[in-house]
């Protein structure tokens, strides 16, 4: 599933061919993705994008008259920049033409994706209740921080890995991250998050942003279905110390990587390092 990293990439894949440009036309071969298309979306053309911004996992575009559109790529969606000329993939379900040159084209053979429009002023309901932004790129400061987190944690039960994982802690921690941050943060996926200590939140929380920091720098990771908005994969996949490499030896200690189901996803763990 594209996490944050992943779509953040993909924005600035293809912001520089489609910012200040005028959307020509609005092409839906399918509207049944996760939610139905609205049909607002039709009135984006003739309109110039003015802006790109990521919300979560969310790719917010704006125009020049207020209105925005927001995707979301779902389990297996992605978004690329392609000519006219270029003939449509199957799965092809949404094109936005700019000009000959260059065409977004939304692509998602499990159709768990989204598109969605806003109006003047108005943000899309699935932004409700979405926690603060692990790194600061939009604006000059983000609430996300150590004492943030410990403050949020005290009395849960639920398993730190979990707490991580809910938007309405932070935004954008999916699984791949959320192993490798807890992984370089010393603390053991299953260890209640009420019971992990402020220094330990502290620590965690920087290594949440260097890890999707990294990753954003390195494209990304390169999942199965994947690619960023240049239609090349990710490569942080290339330095990850835990996810998905059970029974391989610990890149720190030596000791065999192990996994366990933690809230029904797969979680990879050192038993030497986290504790």
């Amino acid at each position: 599933m594209p996490e944050l990293p992943e779509v953040e990439t993909t924005l600035r894949g293809i912001e520089p061919h489609i910012i200040n440009k005028k959307l020509e036309k609005v092409l839906i071969h399918n509207a049944k993705l996760r939610w139905p298309i609205p049909k607002q979306v039709k009135k984006l053309e003739g309109k110039t994008v003015v802006k790109l911004m990521r919300r979560a996992k969310y790719l917010q575009v704006f125009f020049d008259d207020g209105q925005s559109a927001v995707w979301h790529l779902g389990m297996s969606g992605s978004l690329r920049i392609c000519s006219a000329f270029e003939e449509r993939k199957k799965h092809d379900h949404v094109e936005w033409q700019f000009d000959q040159d260059t065409v977004l084209r939304y692509h998602d053979p499990r159709r768990f994706g989204a598109l969605l429009w806003a109006n003047l002023g108005e943000e899309p309901e699935q932004f409700d209740n979405l926690g603060p932004e692990p790194l600061p790129i939009y604006q000059e400061t983000t609430e996300f921080s150590g004492e943030w987190l410990f403050e949020r944690s005290r009395k849960k039960t639920s398993p730190i890995k979990t707490f991580i994982m809910d938007n309405k802690n932070v935004v954008g921690v999916g699984n791949i991250y959320a192993n490798e941050s807890l992984f370089h943060a010393g603390i053991k996926p299953n260890k209640p998050a009420g019971r992990v200590s402020k220094q330990k939140y502290m620590q965690l929380a920087e290594c949440i942003q260097d890890v999707l920091a990294k990753a954003i720098k390195q494209g990304g990771s390169t999942l199965r279905d994947f690619v960023g908005g240049d239609g090349q994969p990710g490569y942080f996949q290339q330095e990850l110390f835990v996810y998905g490499r059970t029974g391989e030896p610990c890149k720190v200690c030596g000791s065999k990587i192990k996994e366990e189901k933690i809230g029904q996803r797969s979680t990879f763990y050192c038993g030497r390092c986290q504790r």
